[in-house]
């Protein structure tokens, strides 16, 4: 349920009303934005009398929640949350590029891109350390080594590191990791997902290669749940029945989302199509559509890399890449 509360309420009539609420056994979420102030009553509702609440004098408007997610949902919070990483704010005006190797390789390779890509504007490092795949024969990452490895690019480059992380015992090392990556398998591991909501730690949420929208936000809810608002959508293609990418990017995903949730959203084109050359162009196509950031991945010899070397665009490309990129953002803000 959510409440709109009338500009300047009288303090008493506010303490009692909230103080009531309570005793209901309600949680009440309050947002004050600059026109009003917006409760959104979490836990069962389903006793207390609308027309009751809408009656007093406090109150412009109350409205019964369809959604199943309460944190996420737009109508709980009006306002777009904005998440600061380094220097770049995701969510609000600024324009996020993140870039990197699909996997960490060597100290010198991961060096070479974080470097080239810090000074063709990235505002994050991107690289796998730990690899989920789907031959146990394939390289699996550098793993904790890998860690270190990204952590010294981090030094030299000055850009924050999004990884992905596999299982609640690895959180230890992701100490000094700036942002948390779930993976499009681990979308709806529920006890990785609660465990990363009680840490303050931004945390990018890759959507489920079968996941619908609801489902995706779900997934978000129980980070939120646990306390930690920090999520960052990340539409990466679903499966359907097109064999010529690897997958099918929903660039849908972008208007849709931003009317469901006030959650960042960004979009990675190389894992949406799985070809390098399609890249670009859809990597336009996802700052056109309204995305706060676009996720790529970069290599400095995508020939020779050790996984997904078809999807990387190389380090020159992405300096072209992501200069048109921040120039068509801010065209779209204008």
């Amino acid at each position: 349920m959510i409440l709109i509360l009338k500009k300047n309420p009288e303090t008493q009539e506010y303490k009692d009303l909230k103080a009531w609420l309570e005793a209901q056994h309600v949680i009440v979420k309050e947002t004050i934005g600059e026109e009003r102030i917006v409760w959104g009553l979490l836990g069962d509702t389903s006793e207390i009398d609308a027309d009751r609440l809408g009656a007093l004098k406090i109150v412009e408007s109350v409205k019964r929640m369809d959604e199943p997610y309460k944190k996420a949902s737009r109508h709980f919070h009006q306002e777009d949350t904005v998440i600061r990483i380094g220097n770049c704010e995701i969510g609000g005006k600024d324009f996020c590029s993140i870039a990197g190797p699909c996997s960490v390789e060597t100290a010198d390779q991961i060096r070479e891109v974080a470097l080239s890509v810090a000074k063709s504007g990235a505002n994050m490092l991107r690289g796998g350390a730990f690899k989920p795949r789907t031959s146990p024969y394939s390289f699996q990452g550098k793993q904790e080594e890998g860690i270190r490895l990204l952590e010294l690019a981090k030094k030299e480059s000055g850009l924050p590191i999004v990884t992905e992380i596999m299982e609640i015992s690895q959180l230890p090392l992701f100490e000094n990791i700036d942002v948390i990556q779930v993976g499009a398998r681990n979308m709806q591991n529920y006890a990785l997902l609660k465990e990363l909501g009680m840490q303050d730690k931004p945390v990018l949420l890759k959507r489920g290669m079968n996941a619908t929208y609801e489902e995706w936000l779900m997934s978000a809810e129980y980070i939120m749940a646990e306390g930690n608002e920090q999520v960052i959508l990340c539409e990466r293609g679903i499966r359907t029945f097109e064999t010529y990418t690897r997958n099918t990017l929903d660039l849908t995903a972008v208007p849709a989302l931003k009317r469901l949730t006030h959650l960042p959203i960004i979009v990675d084109p190389s894992h949406g199509t799985g070809k390098a050359e399609l890249v670009p162009d859809m990597a336009m196509a996802s700052v056109a559509c309204g995305a706060h950031g676009v996720m790529v991945e970069v290599h400095n010899n995508p020939e020779h890399a050790w996984s997904d070397g078809a999807q990387s665009i190389d380090t020159c490309e992405f300096a072209n890449l992501n200069s048109r990129m921040k120039a068509m953002y801010q065209f779209m803000q204008e």
